[in-house]
């Protein structure tokens, strides 16, 4: 490895058409306790890892109000405002918590509302750039939550609408509501499932936000080999071949620690042969 990248390296994505962001964010779940729930057990390294992020050229910071609850985004506000000019944070609402480890949908359009109003307090935001409905909730028909978030989009609260852990139905669904900039599904080496979804975005010019884009790297013999050769870490290869992968990919690692979120932004000066990237693909 060479010296320090920032995630300028990765290269530029458009959200929405209008907010141009470098393509390696930071995803702020990791700054939470154990179990995305609670304060983190170092509160100081929480916050240097926010501005560490933000020094190595991160501009889209992906967070939720469900993480902590609460507690993300309150840590952001704390370390990062008043905000850089290029900064977009995309949070997301549609979630509950009722204990660690634990997430119930909710997406009564009442409920939506209530906490995109908390999400704007505690990032202390008079319009949140990009808001995302969490989940799908089996008890409430789609088209209310998302129709919940046409609204807010209406009344100036929010700039942009995504959607996350959708199936293509469900995201063209939401797309006859309201224009929809993004999605964010699970999407790593070992689960493609999405690709389905990535390829309407492809094809559309949506952003795709993989989330677990690192679980299971070692599991991959290609991530592997590649990782010795450039004498990386296989979270660094991975990352490296999700940007390789798809130019519509922004991927949102996140970690706790400043240590690690510099070595994930390092990824983004990585370069893969196209054997490594097709090896990868392939599984071996």
């Amino acid at each position: 490895m060479n010296e320090q990248s920032t995630a300028a390296a990765a290269g530029t994505i458009d959200v929405g058409g209008d907010l141009t962001v470098n393509r390696l964010g930071f995803g702020a779940m990791r700054i939470t306790g154990t179990g995305i729930w609670g304060d983190p057990p170092d509160h100081g390294q929480a916050i240097a890892t926010l501005r560490r992020a933000v020094e190595l050229g991160v501009n889209f910071i992906d967070t939720a109000d469900s993480y902590g609850p609460d507690v993300s985004e309150n840590l952001i506000a704390e370390a990062l405002y008043p905000y850089p000019d290029d900064l977009v944070i995309a949070t997301k609402g549609g979630l509950t918590r009722p204990g660690p480890n634990r997430w119930d949908p909710d997406g009564r359009p009442e409920y939506l509302r209530s906490v995109c109003e908390g999400s704007l307090r505690r990032l202390r935001l008079e319009q949140i750039p990009l808001y995302q409905l969490h989940r799908p909730d089996p008890n409430v028909p789609y088209a209310e939550s998302v129709g919940t978030l046409a609204e807010l989009k209406k009344e100036g609260k929010i700039r942009h609408v995504g959607v996350s852990n959708v199936t293509e139905e469900q995201l063209r669904e939401a797309q006859g509501i309201v224009n929809v900039v993004s999605v964010q599904n699970r999407f790593n080496v070992t689960d493609r499932a999405s690709q389905a979804v990535l390829s309407v975005c492809e094809a559309e010019s949506l952003v795709f936000l993989p989330w677990a884009p690192i679980q299971e790297a070692g599991k991959n013999v290609g991530v592997l080999s590649a990782a010795d050769r450039l004498g990386a870490t296989e979270y660094q290869v991975v990352l490296a071949w999700m940007l390789s992968f798809s130019p519509v990919i922004l991927p949102i690692p996140g970690t706790g620690t400043p240590g690690h979120v510099a070595e994930n932004i390092a990824a983004a000066g990585l370069e893969l042969t196209g054997n490594e990237e097709r090896a990868i693909r392939d599984g071996g």
